[in-house]
């Protein structure tokens, strides 16, 4: 038995209280299904910057009542910090989700993406601080690793940030690093590799690529790819970033704390092959798409290939990624279909 196995039975029969921000996300609304079906008392804060209420509506229906009845749900913003005190109220466990994503809009508003990801994250590790929570995990990002060329990504080297989203989520470490120093306030970072998966937003200037190809294909639009196609990531399931999430929150040895995870596969999809495997297996769902992607010249701010060594995570929190690119994108591809079907109706 793996040591999440053993996790998520042992959650049920100890329920804590857990705040997520950015609850109504993407990944922020995943966690929330899965601690819920686990029993967990969840207290959600979401200002629905980017997050959506039919995320939750769609939790609520994968839960039962007595699940949903152990949600609170707090409609704040995180760049308030009465908001963020409010949320810590009483609160074991915090998964620090909330941000302002995407490359290309901090590229169009550092300004903004700055206060969210930077004064905001300042204003819940003070609240959390203060409420004295027992765990502080908070999403990092595989853009710290900046322009530095090697393959894997390892923890301890990065190069300089190519875009103002990437200052923010190093500043996010600089800050929680400070806080283990000065106040003895630790936590654990975790830089995220390109997740996708099931809720993920399809819409919008800023949408991942995953979910938009998805949704074009499905629709028989237009794919657009920025470059020569030859760019890889790191594709990450979200149920993998679940699993982080979960036992970066619930270790207990001390020489796990204060320090930064890679949470990824450990392998590199480039955009040409990943056009391709959605395309097969759309044709497995019955759905054909005969149109060529198009090309775009590259966009700026963008790493050209990204790949995380996970050896870190693994030997330290027991992380073990079950769900490879073609198994998740199988998975959400279902989900996509049913979702854009019932929009349709």
């Amino acid at each position: 038995m793996t040591r999440y196995e053993q996790l998520l039975q042992d959650l049920p029969k100890h329920p804590k209280t857990w705040l997520i921000t950015g609850v109504a996300g993407f990944i922020g609304s995943n966690l929330l299904e899965t601690l819920l079906k686990l029993d967990q008392k969840v207290v959600g804060l979401d200002n629905f910057a980017t997050g959506h209420q039919h995320n939750l509506d769609e939790v609520q229906g994968e839960v039962t009542p007595e699940q949903w009845d152990r949600f609170n749900f707090i409609e704040g913003d995180i760049r308030h910090l009465a908001d963020c005190q409010k949320a810590c109220e009483g609160v074991d466990y915090v998964l620090h989700q909330a941000a302002l994503g995407s490359v290309p809009r901090s590229l169009n508003d550092p300004i903004t993406t700055n206060e969210t990801n930077i004064s905001g994250f300042l204003n819940m590790l003070v609240a959390a601080r203060d409420a004295k929570v027992a765990s502080f995990t908070y999403a990092a990002s595989s853009s710290t690793y900046g322009d530095h060329p090697g393959l894997p990504k390892v923890e301890d080297v990065i190069g300089k940030p190519l875009s103002p989203y990437a200052v923010t989520k190093y500043v996010n470490e600089l800050y929680a690093d400070v806080f283990a120093k000065s106040y003895g306030f630790n936590t654990i970072g975790l830089r995220y590799f390109n997740v996708f998966g099931k809720r993920q937003d399809p819409e919008g200037a800023y949408a991942a690529v995953i979910p938009k190809w998805i949704e074009a294909m499905i629709n028989d639009a237009k794919v657009t790819i920025n470059g020569d196609g030859q760019t890889s990531r790191d594709f990450c399931y979200i149920d993998n970033t679940i699993q982080a999430n979960l036992l970066a929150a619930t270790t207990t040895d001390p020489l796990n704390l204060n320090e930064i995870y890679n949470v990824a596969f450990d392998d590199r999809t480039s955009l040409n092959t990943l056009f391709e495997m959605i395309k097969t297996a759309l044709a497995e769902e019955g759905i054909r798409y005969n149109r060529a992607p198009l090309y775009n010249d590259f966009r700026s701010g963008d790493v050209r290939h990204s790949q995380a060594n996970i050896s870190k995570i693994w030997n330290s929190l027991g992380y073990s990624p079950s769900y490879d690119v073609k198994r998740g994108l199988t998975i959400a591809i279902h989900w996509y279909i049913r979702s854009l079907g019932q929009e349709q109706k």
